[in-house]
């Protein structure tokens, strides 16, 4: 539902932006992902907000519906214990706050292209922030703005001050520094308000958010012609959380020579698919193992490498599945870099030293300060210009 809401353009974006791994200790995630665009495509909107929990959207707003929506049934449910159907005060309170953001956005959008003495045409701007809660307790949290596909200012919590990569930036960077209680109103919510409602999400939406499906792990194998070696492939489905550790072992220890291994990407049934594969020499096949560990086992799973079959079924079956991953792989790497080219092209060059800074002074904000759906607290300075 969320994806046809939100433009491709953008959710690509977003992507390129802040990538997510899926290997390793098992982590719960709420993060906001805000996006501008001065021209946008036939039929795409200027303004998106998105909203997720553990990589799934449970609210969303756009320019073209211009209402804040849940996007989960739990999220439709539940707030503070009320049933959010009836709770029509809160939505409107949440939809006049993502307008006002709406058109801070697009004053940001003109103070950024003046600042980088641009002509106009296609813009982007976008803000993305979060906190990450792991199961030992540790805790993480990102606060980025980008402008035309690229990190423009970046906030660091440990020393309360914002990193800004170029001249354009270290406009925002002096203004926002000089502002009392700014950077700690910052901090305090990445590391504590954050935290606090990724808690309550996950008590909202626990049978879904908290639940646990255990993966299924096979290994196919198959005999090269050429050389003699074996190539094994380790496929592990249907799993839920997302995170994973799966690892080719030789006697016991993870073992990295000669293995690929895909990205952990997701099911149409909202579970996670992952595979593997190595090549070996089959005097030492018993050697080795695809060794799985994850949430929902009670126990790693530790399976065996079999000989090869070498059935023309079995061949055809993993050479399909090999095609379809690299295809789509290099589809999305087309995708990306074909819209980083097209950025290139419309932004014309500009000075190092900015000629002018047109409406710095607005009120407009929207993309640069947290004000969130569900922290009041967190709308101080919410419409600071950059």
């Amino acid at each position: 539902m969320a994806l046809r809401s939100a433009p491709l353009l953008l959710l690509v974006l977003v992507a390129v932006a802040v990538p997510e791994s899926g290997v390793g200790i098992s982590t719960h995630s709420l993060k906001y992902f805000y996006t501008g665009i001065s021209e946008p495509s036939q039929g795409q909107p200027h303004y998106v907000a998105l909203g997720y929990v553990d990589g799934e959207v449970f609210v969303h707003y756009d320019s073209h519906s211009r209402r804040m929506q849940p996007r989960v049934s739990w999220m439709e449910k539940y707030w503070d214990g009320q049933v959010l159907g009836q709770n029509d005060k809160y939505w409107d309170d949440q939809t006049q706050k993502a307008r006002g953001q709406e058109e801070a956005v697009r004053e940001n959008l003109e103070i950024l292209r003046s600042r980088y003495n641009q002509s106009e045409g296609l813009h982007t701007v976008q803000r993305m922030y979060g906190c990450e809660l792991c199961k030992d307790g540790s805790k993480g949290s990102f606060m980025q703005h980008g402008y035309e596909g690229r990190t423009f200012i970046t906030f660091d919590t440990e020393t309360l001050t914002w990193v800004a990569p170029d001249p354009q930036a270290q406009i925002t960077k002096r203004k926002w520094e000089a502002l009392p209680g700014m950077t700690q109103g910052q901090k305090t919510y990445l590391e504590e308000i954050c935290i606090e409602w990724l808690e309550k999400y996950l008590s909202y939406g626990n049978e879904t958010l908290l639940r646990t499906e255990a993966p299924k792990v096979t290994v196919n194998s198959r005999k090269e012609v050429e050389d003699g070696m074996e190539t094994h492939i380790c496929h592990v489905h249907g799993f839920y959380p997302r995170e994973i550790d799966a690892s080719w072992t030789r006697d016991g220890e993870v073992w990295l020579e000669d293995t690929l291994h895909a990205s952990v990407a997701p099911n149409a049934d909202g579970t996670y698919h992952y595979w593997l594969s190595i090549q070996i020499d089959p005097k030492e096949r018993d050697r080795y193992r695809c060794h799985v560990e994850h949430d929902g086992l009670q126990e790693p799973l530790d399976l065996e490498l079999k000989e090869p079959t070498n059935s023309k079924y079995n061949l055809r079956l993993i050479i399909i599945i090999i095609i379809i991953i690299g295809c789509v792989v290099a589809a999305l790497v087309c995708l990306i870099v074909g819209i980083l080219v097209f950025f290139k092209r419309r932004q014309e060059d500009y000075n190092a030293v900015p000629k002018s800074d047109r409406g710095s002074n607005s009120s407009g904000q929207a993309l640069f300060l947290p004000s969130d759906t569900e922290s009041s607290s967190s709308d101080q300075g919410s419409n600071l210009a950059v």
